[in-house]
């Protein structure tokens, strides 16, 4: 079956998307609205935009891939040219990976479809403590309908796989809370290389979405281009400086770019975002800018099923569970979210944890391996204030997070509860991803090993695919950088639309949330600059 070239088709109908490496001197481009960055919030701006009769440019760092250079569906190829530091982006002191998008459409083009609308205790809590408002449960519902309605989400109807079907599996037998993950795609073939570009334009990411919309409406995209900075008087932004990348995606070629717009959007994502406004040194007077950025912290549990599972093939994500998300309410105890990631060859060698023999016996199992995962809900109470986002020497963003004693013990209940589905599931044997983890063979002593393993940075796995904070929404300018619509507070002409401007982290796969958001503060943006 024939897939649709989009971008072919759109650029030969006149389409302006314009490839920054290309560039073989200075370029200064003028627009009513300057978009830096491609994903969740800059792919939902710029269409609503672009279709209010604005003059749009949307910047992406990353490069433009599309289908056609999905279908091969390689690992390698997917990592080094889609993500951020070719997925090796870490916290600053190497703790914990980060897996974040780097590509036109952002994470969204990579991302496992998991779409959540906000839980309503997040929201409450925002209003409550962080002095946000206009985004209450029921003031956000009709953008979530009318953003599901546009991407396709609904709960995945077909059967899980069997890597999914665990978590389901043992959630039942335990009398566990479990439901079916909705997900934004169309005529989607069910293949599950999701985090690797869907090679057939199913998966209603920003990139064959919302920026051929805007594309068709008159937008403009460059990628490949470097936002540096942003040049303001303390008052309005007035331009941006940037640089054109090469065709490797990453070496400066010495071509200079400056933008000229009435209205700036960052859209970079949560740490990039930050570290930007840090580069331009920004009015940040209550010190507000950088901190406070939550990742959802995330550990695993790794189980060997008696039947085969074959953790690469079907959709990554049908299937999750809130048995332990509010448990305890919004400021007890860390709540947690259960959910199963797919392995894929490369990414599980380093999960496994082994090296030599031990590696190539886990590989060996890979068919029969289940995975399950733990995202913690950081950020509601005092002792989980999240990271700080600041900038090297050179730049470059950097990520500080620690885990204080309130969050590891949520590392701990977590295991706990994985390895108790698993078994509940059937599993043969389960092992936390830790150094000093052994293969349990039953609950028992699963449950007595785990509660001894030393809480330790190195000896834990942890990753993040969910970064938010670090330029967060307040009313009150002494506790945000940007008010409730996204406004910065001291540049008139600024605004964040991604998953920096979150208070907290949200307890659930944040793009839906994301883009909802997006869409309720652009749509009153348009009506500001078009007025």
């Amino acid at each position: 079956m024939a897939i649709n070239d989009l971008y072919g088709t759109g650029i030969a109908s006149g389409w302006k998307v314009l490839d920054a490496s290309t560039f073989t001197s200075p370029r200064t481009f003028d627009a009513d609205v300057a978009i830096i960055g491609s994903g969740a919030g800059g792919g939902i701006s710029a269409e609503v935009l672009s279709q209010a009769g604005l003059r749009v440019i949307l910047l992406e760092e990353g490069a433009l891939r599309t289908s056609d250079s999905f279908k091969d569906m390689d690992e390698n190829r997917a990592y080094r040219e889609l993500y951020q530091e070719a997925a090796a982006r870490t916290t600053s002191d190497g703790a914990i990976a980060i897996l974040q998008g780097r590509t036109v459409g952002g994470s969204t083009t990579v991302n496992w479809s998991s779409s959540f609308r906000t839980p309503a205790p997040t929201l409450a809590h925002w209003a409550e403590h962080h002095a946000v408002s206009g985004h209450s449960a029921s003031e956000m519902a009709p953008w979530f309908d009318k953003v599901e309605a546009r991407l396709g989400v609904a709960p995945w109807a077909m059967p899980p796989n069997p890597n999914n079907h665990v978590l389901r599996r043992g959630c039942d037998k335990l009398g566990w809370e479990s439901h079916v993950i909705p997900r934004n795609v169309k005529g989607c073939w069910n293949s599950g290389y999701c985090g690797l570009g869907c090679p057939v334009n199913a998966k209603q990411s920003m990139l064959v979405s919302t920026i051929p919309s805007a594309l068709a409406s008159g937008a403009t995209l460059v990628h490949r281009v470097r936002v540096r900075t942003l040049e303001h008087d303390g008052k309005r932004v007035q331009s941006l400086s940037g640089e054109a990348l090469g065709a490797d995606g990453y070496t400066p070629t010495g071509v200079g770019i400056v933008v000229r717009a009435r209205h700036v959007i960052a859209a970079g994502g949560a740490i990039n975002t930050p570290a930007l406004l840090l580069r331009s040194r920004v009015p940040d007077p209550n010190g507000r800018l950088g901190l406070r950025t939550f990742i959802h912290p995330v550990n695993i549990s790794i189980a060997v099923m008696p039947e085969r599972i074959d953790p690469y093939y079907g959709a990554p994500q049908s299937v999750a569970s809130d048995q332990f998300q509010w448990k305890d309410g919004a400021t007890g105890p860390i709540g947690y979210k259960l959910e199963v990631p797919p392995l894929f060859p490369g990414i599980s060698a380093g999960v496994l944890n082994g090296v030599g023999d031990a590696l190539r016996h886990d590989m060996a199992l890979l068919p029969n391996t289940n995975a399950m995962l733990a995202l913690l809900r950081d950020g509601f109470v005092p002792e989980s204030e999240g990271g700080r986002v600041r900038v090297a020497d050179d730049g470059s963003p950097l990520l500080d997070y620690d885990l204080t004693d309130y969050v590891w013990d949520g590392v701990r209940r977590a295991w706990l509860s994985m390895a108790e589905a698993q078994f509940a599931a059937g599993a043969l044997r389960v092992r936390p991803a830790h150094l000093d983890a052994t293969d349990y063979r039953n609950w028992p002593e699963a449950r007595d090993a785990i509660a001894k393993l030393p809480l330790k940075k190195f000896r834990t796995a942890l990753f993040t695919a969910h970064l938010m904070g670090g330029c967060a929404m307040s009313d009150d300018p002494k506790r945000g950088v940007v008010d409730s619509h996204g406004r910065h507070h001291q540049l008139a002409n600024l605004s964040v639309f991604d998953g920096s401007v979150f208070p907290t982290s949200i307890g659930a796969n944040p793009q839906l949330s994301v883009f909802a958001l997006t869409a309720q503060n652009a749509h009153t943006l348009a009506g500001s600059i078009t007025a």
